[in-house]
């Protein structure tokens, strides 16, 4: 009960601190996703032992440069590699003999590729046409949430086969479907409030988020594995890591910028 109590404090802690800075201003948002990433940046770089700095020098230097480097052929660019990363990333999901990162420039490239480059992503995400637009992160956070939190209740209840025992013995395909099914229907009520996308925009957003949001957590379960730690880090309580939260959030969001800024 005390550790449900935990949980449930630290969690609306964390949405209100989250949709609190996000709604007030773009400034306020890349202040907080810039710390947000600086704090996973740390963890992921425990979980895989990789004690270099350079990292901690070019978050900096990407967070103050950003709007001034960025141009539509560097942001393909930087889409391109950090999609192969992640396509990587999901292809070594189904092989147990496969081991990433195995030295220090695997492990450089992927503090780079899987945290920093993705924030990028996570900051543009909600400019379109020039205009920052806060509710669709928000949107987006609550389709996680719906995806999250059906494929375990479903899972636990109704589950019986494993999606990915060898790396996350826990979830089940029932319950990725449930979280699958109610993502989608978010959506269709996301769509009633939102006038920003069409109905078929927004149901396609939340197959990408359930897909993608499901690789991104079973690509950290993988991580976490593979240096046998069960969490990212301390800093939620009754949560483990912040990396642990925000990993979905972060394995998506080119995906989903992809196709909000290049496919709709």
């Amino acid at each position: 009960m005390q550790n449900l109590v935990t949980r449930s404090i630290s969690a609306l802690v964390y949405a209100a601190l989250f949709i609190s800075a996000t709604v007030y201003s773009l400034e306020s948002y890349t202040v907080l996703i810039a710390l947000f990433s600086a704090v996973c940046l740390w963890e992921f770089n425990k979980i895989v032992n990789n004690k270099s700095f350079v990292p901690f020098i070019i978050l900096p230097l990407v967070i103050f440069y950003q709007k001034s480097f960025i141009s539509d052929k560097i942001i393909i660019f930087l889409l391109a590699v950090t999609l192969l990363c992640s396509i990587r990333l999901i292809i070594n999901l189904y092989s147990k003999d496969v081991k990433y990162p195995q030295n220090n420039f695997d492990k450089f490239d992927s503090s780079l590729r899987y945290i920093i480059f993705p924030f990028i992503f996570l900051m543009q995400l909600p400019i379109i046409n020039g205009t920052y637009n806060p509710y669709l992160v928000i949107y987006i956070i609550l389709l996680i949430w719906t995806n999250d939190s059906f494929a375990y209740l479903i899972g636990k209840n109704f589950g019986k086969t494993k999606l990915f025992e060898s790396v996350s013995p826990k979830k089940t395909i029932e319950g990725f479907i449930g979280g699958f099914a109610f993502a989608i229907i978010v959506a269709c009520v996301i769509s009633n409030y939102s006038s920003l996308f069409s109905l078929i925009d927004w149901i396609l957003i939340a197959i990408i988020v359930s897909v993608f949001g499901t690789f991104g957590d079973l690509v950290e379960s993988k991580f976490k594995r593979q240096a046998k730690v069960k969490d990212s880090g301390t800093i939620m309580p009754g949560h483990g890591g912040l990396l642990d939260r925000l990993d979905s959030l972060f394995f998506l969001s080119p995906f989903v910028y992809l196709y909000i800024h290049y496919i709709m």
